[in-house]
Order: structure tokens, then C-alpha cells, then sequence
């Protein structure tokens, strides 16, 4: 009864003078006697005020003039109301007080996007930090993220002194308050460091970026991402094309390389995102985790291995189909094993017969002749009737494609045959390996391939196209200085050119091999994974940039040595705090910003905009953009949400009965100056 009624019955005279009800205590029973709609309240309210004391709630004189203004003014009961659990930290608990405030909390629950729009002191942010809280609590999220624009600097806070988070702290200063009041003080510089909370300006949380000259994959083959444009198509994970949905400037930016194992590397920015997972998510099967280029910094290492795992294509690179002019395996293997001068028939050597059935199989019209030894001739088929002067087929393909004259040290794969789809681009390093390639098996370990070339181009070529299959290269030079000379009819020959050894891994599914000997070592020691890791770090000074977001689920896509990297911020709670002195610019960058298993809550105050003259609320304008879609909540609260001091509602109310005053007289001030104006 002291919890019902109050100190002193200090709840009990509230509710006293509300109603025009007499209302007697004695002991444990209360008597109402009044009219039937007054007494009615009354009873109902004492049912609600006992239901919250019996869900662990707490009486207030404010919240039971709450509840009696419920009753009164909606069909919500009081006690679903201030008895909804949001948060539980620290000894206390977070509920909403209010009938909006419950409705924008579940409104949380509901929608993927939600704007809470109203006065200050009504809870807007703090609510929606506790639900960030509590996410992160059940783990339904991977990180928070609060942000807010530094409008009274304009955001250039580089004329403030002291260090970044120096100048933005008095910005953010509400963030961080609401922050400490729900999470152990102890824990949040290691939350913070860790990256699983991010309190940043709204103008430095778009810095996940690349400098402008990156390469980014498209159908069309490499082009720079500060090139691409909204709409362009990009290549994702999977090897398909994704159209880009956002294109956001940087400006200047701290750049970092990032290298793999297997030497690939791509520059990027400290924030840029990438997806990773230790060998022990692997194992247990748990989820990809997205890091910052900073988070991974200084923590490369788990005992004596690598930690961080990148994620590789889950399928080959689709891009269009091209004619060819030549059987792409038949090629493979006249650029492994084959001599195309352009001034002699061409030949190709080989002490495997089934290659020479294969090359005569994949050349109509052309006939393998044997010369001597491994050499064989590559004749063309003459026909009744034709001309002695008719070109060798294969010479005339090799001329068009660039191939003719070339040597050992300058030997490449055309570009007709690289950029094409899976299928060719497979069956032109199944010819190569055939020719020049072999499984190097180990006993207990899957079998690797090892491929040798003295040509640069050709190279970087079989780098391209076994990653373009989603398999991983390692390779390095053996130097002809000083290497033991070979051996050539009996006579040593010294080595001319550097030779570059490639050891490769295919997925899955992909067959390197046509050839039997080499298939069947091959599939019985079985393939393995290919799999890449991050070596390390190095700082490369800073760059313009540029940020991007494809529009594909995972959010990745494929840039320079085909690592795989994104822009957006999936499994995050994402808080835009005073949305109001946002632009209109910076809110379609940062609602564009959102990526999968995320949530946005967006709040803030139209009345109490801090933009420079001229410049249009982002906040005022995406009410007319978005309302209608599917999956975004407008949660408008007023000032009988205000949880501040009654003052506070007070104001809020003068303030609004002033502008409404003003508006009118306004209105007829600019009036004579438009009919002064007609006149003239």
C-alpha cells in the first residue's frame, strides 16, 4: 500500500485531485464513491497502478499522472506501457513512459529504418540506445554505431585545438552520457577500441574508402572506382555482375596497403570495411565478422599463424561471352608447348600422345606430323582444289591474336581469352597446366599444382585466370643468375631468362587437368580449399578517395588481385542523433549507408534547426521522400512526451503556440511587398 499510495500519500493526493471522486483508504481496501465514469477511472486506474507494482515497476507521482492521462485520452493500458522492459543495467531499469514512446520503441522492433521526430526530452535517443544495448546484449548485432552532425563547427573541426576525438567531443558529449548510463564504464574504451561501438561526426562516418585510382572488377574488365557511377555494373563474391547504388567523394584520406599471403595487396582507407573470420569461426561455424583496416592492425597474429581469414569467390567470374577464334584448350597448349615463329610451319612438342590427339581433335583441319623426338609439325589439311599459297590456320589465328613471334620470355594469354566466360577462361589453364603444368601430391595433404614460365606477361596471365575461378596463387622467381646450366643434346645450356614458379589452389569442382596421368594424381590426393589470409599492414601516406555501395546481399565486391571488400555497415545498430542539422545530402548518404541484419533509428527535432541560411533540413525533406515505403516508421512524438522537468513541456508548448501566432503575421508582412513590386 505505501508503494500504491506513496510517501506520505503523495501518489494518493495526485490522484485525488484528478478526479472529482472520494476516495477512502482504510487498511488494505480502498473505497471509490462518485459518478459511474469518474469512479469507473478510478477503479481502473488502481487495477493498472497494481499490475505495474507487480511487474517490478516503480510509482512516481509523474507516472501515475501519465497513467490518468492514458485512461482519459487513449485505449493503451497503462500498465502494458510502464511495464515494457527495454534495458536492465546497472541497477535500474529502462521502460518507456509514455503511450509514443512505447509506440516508437516497438516501432524499433518492427522496422528496419525508423525516424523518431519530436521535441527535446522526450527520449528519442535515449530509448533507441537502449534498444542499440540490448541488441548487442543478444547479440543480434555485431556492432553500434552513433553518430550526429558537428553542425555548429560546420564540420570542419581542424581550426579546433586538440585531437580529433578532442574537438567532436562536445559534440558527441549526449552519445557518450546516455552510453555511460547503460554500460559498464570500465568496459566501453575496450567496446570502443575493439571497434564494437563507434561514436563518430556524421561527416567522418564515411570514411570506409579507396583511393580514387583503385581497380574495381566490372564486366567490362578493371576500371578505377573514383570512374564508377551509379548504376554501373560491378563483380560481387559470387562472380555476378552488381549494379553500384552509391558513389560518396572522401576527400582526403590516411591510406593503408593490406597484403595477403599469397602477395595480393589493395590500398585503402583506416575505416574501409572487410569481412573476415578467424580459423576458429571456421571451425565452429560461426558467422563472417567485418572489421575496420585499423581494427586488424597490430593483431595479424594468433600464436604462430595468421589470423584473419578473407573470404574468396564462391563462384567463378561471369564475364560475357566472346567468339574465339581458336579452341581455348588447343591454345593452352600451343602457348605451353608450342613454336609460332610466322616464318615456319608451327610446331608443338610434346612426349604425350593424347595431347597430340587432343590438339588434332581441337583443330579441324590441322594434322599433327611427327618430326623427331617429342617435335611434331602442325600441317594444315589440304582440300581438293586448294591453293598452295592458302595460310597455315593456326599461323594466321596467332598473327591476329598478337601470339606470332612471340618467344618463351614474352608469351601471353589474349585478352579475348582472359576476359571471357568461366568456361574458356578454364579451359585455357587447363592447357597450359597440361602443357607446362603438373600436381605436386605430399603424402597426407591435398595436392597443390605447380606451373613454370620464363614469361612476365604470361605470369601475371595464369595469376589472373586461376583467380578469376575463385583459387588462390602463390609464386616466386628462381633467378637465371647462377642457376646449374641444363642440358641439351649433351651440351649445357646456360639459363636467359628468370623463371617464375607458380604454385596454385583451386576450389572445389574446378578441374585443373585434362590430361589422364596428371587428372588421376590429382584427384587422389583431392584438390583442398584455397585460402587466403591478411600478411599484414603498411601505411602508403594519404590519397583522395572515393566510398561505394553495390547493391549486392552480401555487400561485397571485387577489387584490385581480386581481394573482396565492401563499403556498408551490416549486422550494426546505427543511431543518427539531431538528424535536423543533417543535409539533405548527408542524409541519402547516410540512409544509403545501411547494409544487411542492420537497423537505423534516425531522430531529431524539425523546430530547432542549426543549419546555415539556405541550406534545406534532411530531416524535413526525407519525411516526403520515404513516407509510404515499406519497412520505414515515422515515430512523431510531442511535447506530452517530454520526460524532462513539466517545465520542459511547458515551453515547448509556448514556443509552439508563439509560432503559430507569428506565422500568420508573417504571411502579411510579405504580401504589401509583392504588390509594391507588382506596381513597379
Amino acid at each position: 500500500m505505501v508503494s500504491l499510495l506513496g510517501s506520505r500519500d503523495e501518489l494518493l493526493r495526485v490522484i485525488e485531485g484528478a478526479f472529482k471522486a472520494d476516495i477512502h483508504v482504510r487498511g488494505n481496501e480502498i473505497t471509490v464513491t462518485g459518478s459511474p465514469d469518474e469512479s469507473g477511472t478510478v477503479v481502473r486506474l488502481f487495477e493498472e497502478l497494481v499490475e505495474v507494482l507487480n511487474n517490478g515497476g516503480e510509482l512516481t507521482p509523474d507516472a501515475v499522472e501519465r497513467s490518468i492521462a492514458m485512461l482519459r485520452m487513449t485505449s493503451d493500458r497503462p500498465a502494458e506501457v510502464l511495464s515494457l522492459d527495454i534495458l536492465s543495467s546497472r541497477g535500474r531499469t529502462i521502460r518507456p513512459k509514455t503511450v509514443n514512446q512505447k509506440r516508437y520503441v516497438d516501432a524499433i522492433d518492427q522496422h528496419t529504418i525508423v525516424f523518431g521526430i519530436g521535441p527535446a526530452g522526450t527520449g528519442k535517443t535515449y530509448l533507441a540506445m537502449a534498444k542499440a544495448v540490448r541488441a548487442l546484449q543478444e547479440k543480434r548485432v555485431n556492432r553500434i554505431i552513433l553518430t550526429r552532425p558537428a553542425v555548429e563547427a560546420g564540420e570542419r573541426l581542424g581550426f579546433l585545438p586538440g585531437t580529433l576525438y578532442e574537438k567532436i567531443d562536445p559534440y558527441l558529449r549526449p552519445l557518450y552520457d546516455a552510453l555511460h548510463d547503460m554500460v559498464d564504464p570500465d568496459s566501453i574504451p575496450k567496446l570502443m577500441a575493439a571497434g564494437t561501438i563507434e561514436v563518430a561526426p556524421l561527416a567522418y562516418m564515411r570514411g570506409r574508402s579507396q583511393p580514387v585510382g583503385t581497380g574495381v572488377l566490372t564486366p567490362d574488365g578493371w576500371r578505377p572506382i573514383g570512374e564508377l557511377e551509379v548504376g554501373d555494373l560491378v563483380i560481387g563474391s559470387n562472380g555476378e555482375p552488381t549494379p553500384v547504388i552509391g558513389v560518396y567523394p572522401q576527400g582526403e584520406q590516411k591510406i593503408y596497403r593490406l597484403y595477403s599471403q599469397d602477395g595480393a595487396s589493395v590500398l585503402a582507407s583506416e575505416d574501409h570495411l572487410w569481412t573476415v573470420r578467424t580459423r576458429d569461426d571456421g571451425g565452429r561455424g560461426k558467422p563472417w565478422r567485418v572489421l575496420q583496416t585499423k581494427e586488424m592492425i597490430g593483431d595479424l597474429r594468433t600464436a604462430h599463424y595468421r589470423k584473419w581469414e578473407l573470404p574468396l569467390l564462391s563462384a567463378p567470374v561471369c564475364f560475357p561471352e566472346r567468339d574465339v577464334p581458336m579452341d581455348p584448350y588447343a591454345l593452352g597448349l600451343l602457348i605451353g608447348d608450342g613454336c609460332v615463329t610466322g616464318k615456319t610451319t608451327p610446331s608443338f612438342a610434346s612426349n604425350d600422345p593424347e595431347l597430340v590427339e587432343a590438339i588434332e581433335h581441337a583443330l579441324p583441319g590441322v594434322r599433327a606430323r611427327l618430326k623427331g623426338g617429342p617435335d611434331y609439325v602442325l600441317n594444315r589439311v589440304r582440300q581438293p582444289g586448294d591453293r598452295v599459297t592458302l595460310a597455315n590456320p593456326i599461323t594466321d589465328v596467332m598473327r591476329r591474336l598478337g601470339l606470332a613471334g612471340c618467344g618463351s620470355a614474352t608469351k601471353f594469354v589474349p585478352e579475348l581469352y582472359l576476359r571471357n566466360t568461366p568456361e574458356v577462361r578454364l579451359a585455357v589453364l587447363q592447357g597450359l597446366l597440361d602443357a607446362d603444368g603438373g600436381p605436386v601430391a605430399q603424402q597426407g595433404r591435398s595436392c597443390r599444382i605447380q606451373y613454370t614460365t620464363v614469361s612476365p606477361r604470361l605470369r601475371d596471365d595464369v595469376v589472373f585466370l586461376v583467380q578469376s575461378l575463385g583459387g588462390v596463387v602463390y609464386w616466386r622467381t628462381r633467378p637465371a643468375k647462377g642457376r646449374k646450366p641444363g642440358m641439351a643434346s649433351g651440351r649445357p645450356v646456360r639459363h636467359r631468362h628468370d623463371a617464375y614458379v607458380l604454385d596454385i589452389r583451386l576450389p572445389e569442382g574446378v578441374e585443373p587437368f585434362r590430361l589422364s596421368r596428371k587428372a588421376e594424381i590429382y584427384r587422389g590426393f583431392g584438390g583442398g580449399r584455397p585460402m587466403r589470409f591478411v600478411d599484414r599492414i603498411e601505411p602508403r601516406g594519404t590519397a583522395e578517395c572515393v566510398c561505394i555501395q553495390v547493391a549486392a546481399e552480401d555487400s561485397l565486391y571485387v577489387t584490385e588481385d581480386f581481394l573482396l571488400t565492401h563499403n556498408t555497415l551490416n549486422d550494426a545498430f546505427i543511431i543518427l542523433d539531431e538528424a535536423q542539422n543533417s543535409s539533405a545530402e548527408q542524409m541519402k548518404m547516410f540512409l544509403t549507408r545501411l547494409g544487411f541484419n542492420s537497423k537505423i533509428v534516425v531522430t531529431g527535432d524539425v523546430t530547432q534547426v542549426d543549419l546555415p541560411s539556405g541550406t534545406t533540413s534532411g530531416l524535413r525533406v526525407v519525411q516526403e521522400i520515404l513516407d509510404g515505403i515499406p519497412d520505414i516508421h515515422f515515430s512523431r512524438l510531442t511535447s506530452s512526451d517530454v520526460v524532462r522537468h513539466k517545465l520542459v513541456s511547458e515551453i515547448v508548448d509556448a514556443y509552439g503556440r508563439y509560432d503559430a501566432q507569428q506565422a500568420p503575421a508573417a504571411a502579411g508582412a510579405a504580401k504589401p511587398i509583392q504588390q509594391r513590386s507588382r506596381r513597379r
